[in-house]
Parts: structure tokens; sequence; C-alpha cells
């Protein structure tokens, strides 16, 4: 507002200072027109006679000088031969403006003004277009700044409110006596404040879970460390051992699929260009030995060759967790094919097996953190799902369970959609 009302005002003062200089050129107009109009009345059947006419200053403040020739003696500065209309001429005392009127009887009128008096006359005409500019300037920006601080005051209580609140337990903002202009802005934080919470909870409840899922085995080590200690023998010592190395491998299991999932949900790891297919062999080739003391058929179905930017360790956790999960679940002697496919709504890797398979009304359920279905035989902690979501989203893909068409049993698919 400071500088529109600058740039009004020297538009206002070069406006005003242009009109006054257009106003003397028109006011020397009139004159010449009234001083050739100036007669004297003549007898019948003479000639009208002009008034006795003499060097004169019609305006002595405004330096305004008529001069009528030939009556009039011939000012040095006056050149002959000028035509009819403004000029502005050299004399010794300065410039001078002329307006120079040529009459149909040979006559000439020249009305003079020295350019320094009309400088004078316009500066003083546009400063007093710019007083009321200027002066209306400084309350302006008083009252803006009254309105503008009236109307934030609000805003700062908001932060106020804001700064008061538990990080672990935000609360939606008020938008009473909020500015209309911020309540957009008000209601997007409240929903931010919303997903925190929410976000909050999630890790207090993983927080829970992963307490509560590590306090069995590590109570079932502290028992088997105490039955090992009280072993009579080298060979009850030795059969005791065993399910000691089984309960820490579980601890130990349990405890990198956790920080797999807080990796997931932590870390910016860096994007690349990596071949899946060759991904995808690797895999294969790590879970074959475990297909084959199962008597399962392990094998890739590489529709098409997939090349994804993406992030490759995120990638590797997604498919590790599907692929031990369809392989943990498949029946002896039963299949688990990893496939590579690329449809018109992005690039698609599905892990299909024949196992039992997931009830519709569980394909959710089964995502969640530490949760297993009910009845589900052998060991597991109900995390490799989570991670495998987890870790989709954090790629900008998603994970999904669907039915096996044929033969029975799952599919996990991962999508990436394309940008």
């Amino acid at each position: 507002m400071v500088v529109t009302g600058i740039l009004a005002a020297v538009v206002s003062f070069f406006v005003g200072y242009g009109d006054a200089k257009e106003f003397q050129d028109h006011m020397l107009k009139q004159i010449a027109l009234l001083a050739s109009q100036s007669t004297v009345i003549s007898p019948p059947h003479e000639e009208p006679r002009r008034k006795p006419s003499k060097h004169v200053s019609v305006d002595s403040a405004n330096r305004i000088k008529v001069i009528r020739l030939p009556e009039d003696a011939r000012p040095a500065w006056l050149v002959e031969d000028l035509k009819s209309g403004f000029h502005t001429l050299e004399t010794d005392g300065g410039r001078i403006r002329v307006f120079v009127l040529g009459e149909a009887s040979g006559k000439t009128i020249a009305v003079a003004q020295p350019t320094d008096t009309r400088d004078e006359i316009a500066m003083n005409s546009a400063l007093l277009a710019l007083v009321p500019l200027l002066l209306l300037l400084p309350g302006m920006v008083w009252l803006i700044i009254r309105i503008v601080c009236n109307q934030l005051t609000p805003v700062s209580r908001l932060a106020g409110h804001l700064d008061a609140q538990p990080a672990d337990r935000p609360l939606p903002l008020s938008d009473e006596d909020v500015p209309d202009e911020i309540v957009p802005f008000v209601h997007a934080i409240n929903r931010l404040l919303v997903r925190v919470g929410n976000l909050v909870s999630q890790q207090r409840r993983f927080i829970a879970d992963a307490a509560h899922e590590l306090r069995s085995p590590l109570t079932a080590l502290s028992i088997q460390a105490q039955n090992l200690k009280q072993s009579g023998t080298l060979e009850v010592m030795r059969e005791r051992v065993l399910p000691l190395q089984d309960g820490i491998e579980r601890a130990r299991k349990l405890t990198e699929q956790l920080l797999n999932l807080a990796r997931t949900q932590a870390e910016a790891l860096e994007v690349r260009t990596i071949d899946v297919s060759a991904m995808a062999r690797e895999l294969v080739a790590e879970y074959l030995p475990i297909s084959e003391a199962r008597n399962i058929d392990l094998g890739l179905d590489e529709v098409v060759p997939l090349s994804l930017i993406t992030v490759p360790e995120t990638l590797r956790l997604i498919l590790r967790n599907a692929l031990e999960n369809a392989v943990k679940y498949a029946p002896d002697g039963g299949e688990v094919t990893l496939r590579l496919d690329s449809k018109t709504n992005g690039d698609v890797i599905e892990i299909v097996d024949n196992g039992p398979g997931v009830p519709a009304s569980e394909r959710e359920r089964v995502f969640d953190p530490f949760y297993r279905i009910p009845g589900t035989a052998g060991e597991g902690s109900g995390l490799g799902l989570s991670i495998a979501r987890e870790a989709a989203s954090s790629l900008g893909g998603t994970v999904s369970l669907h039915e096996r068409t044929e033969g029975g049993g799952s599919i996990f698919r991962f999508q990436l959609n394309r940008q």
C-alpha cells in the first residue's frame, strides 16, 4: 500500500505538472485572442481602429507581455517570420514561451511569458495536487496496520493454544472469532492434528504389542536358561540347549522384524533404477533350500522383464516377507510362484501359492501388526504383512491379498502405479 500510494502520488504530480503547463499555454492563446479583438469604435464609413497600444504587461505577477506588431517595438528576441502558434525562444534573461497570432490584416500579436515563471507556477500547482495524497498515505498505513493487527489477534491466540498442547494428545483448534480467510487453514491444521493423533495412537499400540510379543519369548528363554542351569548330566544339558536355541532364534527374528518395521516408517533411502527380474531370481535362489526341504515347487513366472525406479532395500523387504509367508504356509508338495507383470495402470509383482488361503473377512486385518488369523498353524509374530504394507506405502505403491481362482490359495500383489 505504501508503494502504491507513492506511485499514485508521483503519477498525480506529473499529471498535475503537465496540466498546469497546458493551462498556461491555453491562457497565452486566450490573451492573444482577446488582444486581437480590442478595437476602438470608429465613425461610420471608417475602418475600425484599435485602442491605443503600448508595450504592456498584462499580469505583472505572471510576467505576461502582449506585443502588437508593427505598433510596438519588436524585442530583440522576437525574430521575424515566426509562424502562428507556440514557440520557445532563447533570450539574454533566459528562455521564454511565446504564442504568435497572425491577423488577416498583416498585423501580429505575440503573448510571451518567461519559462522559469511558468515552471514555478506549474510546480506549485502540481505540489498542491500532491499534498492530499501525501497526507492520506500515513493515515492509510496506520489504518491498515490497526485492521491487520486486530484481525490477526485470534491467530496469535490460536498459536498460543497450539504451543500449549501436549505433543502426545493434540486437540483440535477452535475457529471461533477467526477471520473467514483463516478458517480453511485452521480446519486443515485440525485435520493434520487428527492424523498426528492417530499416528501417536498407532505408535502406542505398536509399542504395547511389541512389549507383549517380546515378553513371551524372553520369559521362555529365562525359564529354559534356568532349566539348563539345573541340568545334572551332559546329555540332559544337550537336550535342553536345543529349545533354548530355538527360542533365541525366534526372539532374533521377532527383533529383526520390529527393526525392519521401524526402519520402513522412519528412513528415507536412495531411489535408483533396479532390475526387478534379477532381484526376483536372487530371492527364489535364497528360499529354494527351504522349499526343497518341504518339496515345494518354487518358481519364477516372468511375464515381462521389469525395471523399476525405487528403493532396492525396501522392495526386497516387501518381496522377502511375502515370499517367506507363502513358503511357510504352503503345504508340503505345494506350489509358490513369483510372478512379474506390467499392466496399463502400473507394474505388478505377485506371489501365488496354493496354501490354505485367507478368508475375505480377514484380508485387511492380516496387515495389522501382530495379528494372526485364529487357528493358524505354525509360529509367527504377525508382522510380515504389516511390514510389507508399510514398506509399500513408503514407495508409493500398494499391497493386497486376493483369492487364487485355480486350485485354491492366495495371491499377494504389490503394485507400483506409474507417475
